[in-house]
């Protein structure tokens, strides 16, 4: 073997990684340390943040871009997840009624959603939505990081919730319409569910492969038209990851009543089964192509002083 056919393996290696950089996931240009209770967004802090449109009815959810084809959202957004022909998903878009000098919009190729699939308070409230045409990366443009199903999210983390929806019950947000945030902590399941039986006459079951998020004593949390929006938690390197998928809650931001999500660490086979070429954020996925690089370089200096 000549030596000029082993160098390329570990070229384009590195070269992924580079070409990768522009594009990595979780890290915002902008960092700042309505949703009920919430504040206005600063415009890029949260560019996987999309608006997922309706010719007929304007806004209905939230999502986020998690490659450059493929948005994350819930499935209870897609009530017929065959007819896509009326969605339109804007990307960039920092104000709803506002001018967006970062925003493009995207028709929508198919979306999947996991088998079983009834209503929110049944779980699998997720779905994987193909764009017809790739995103552009920018600075207002990028993608959040997914987890592997061993990624923790304790009880007491303070993540953040996104989203253009209601700012209380039957209060749509007003005005320009600026992208809000708010920041809650994770409840554990048992808490959650222990949270919900106050009210015997709601009976809300809390299943495993959902993720709570909010205060005890309510006054924030996410509302309808933030469904499918990102719950993200920031990790000790810095890197923000996504633990949920807005789902459903009993009303807005009440007493004991916290947002309950569709939790990703449930779901990391079924996305990587749908979505082969993303990558994971977890200790076990990240830097592959580092090591692989080095078992490479290592292999072609062993041949090399085999062949002399």
């Amino acid at each position: 073997m000549s030596p000029k056919l082993r160098f390329p393996a570990i070229f384009w290696c590195v070269a992924g990684v580079l070409a990768s950089y522009a594009q990595e996931c979780g890290r915002p240009p902008v960092m700042e340390n309505r949703i009920v209770g919430g504040v206005d967004a600063t415009d890029g802090a949260w560019p996987w943040q999309v608006d997922i449109q309706t010719v007929t009815d304007g806004h209905i959810c939230g999502g986020s871009i998690i490659t450059e084809s493929w948005v994350l959202s819930a499935a209870h957004c897609f009530p017929n997840p065959s007819d896509v022909g009326s969605y339109i998903i804007y990307t960039g878009r920092y104000q709803l009624n506002g001018n967006n000098l970062h925003e493009s919009w995207h028709r929508v190729r198919q979306v999947v959603i996991p088998s079983g699939y009834n209503e929110p308070h049944t779980g699998k409230d997720l779905a994987l939505v193909q764009l017809s045409s790739s995103v552009t990366w920018s600075d207002h443009v990028r993608p959040v990081c997914l987890p592997t199903w061993s990624t923790l999210f304790p009880s007491g983390l303070l993540c953040y919730v996104t989203g253009w929806g209601n700012i209380r019950e039957d209060v749509p947000l007003s005005g320009v319409g600026t992208l809000q945030e708010v920041q809650v902590p994770i409840i554990s399941q048992t808490s959650c569910q222990n949270m919900y039986r106050m009210n015997p006459a709601e009976q809300v079951v809390i299943l495993s492969d959902m993720i709570c998020a909010g205060y005890q004593e309510g006054g924030k949390d996410s509302c309808q038209g933030d469904s499918g929006g990102p719950l993200v938690c920031q990790m000790i390197n810095g890197t923000w990851v996504q633990a949920g998928v807005v789902s459903f809650g009993l009303g807005c931001a009440h007493r004991n009543q916290p947002g309950v999500y569709a939790r990703l660490t449930s779901y990391s086979s079924f996305i990587s089964s749908t979505i082969p070429e993303i990558r994971l954020y977890g200790r076990a996925d990240h830097n592959w192509c580092g090591r692989a690089a080095i078992w490479i370089s290592f292999l072609s200096t062993l041949l090399i002083l085999l062949e002399k």
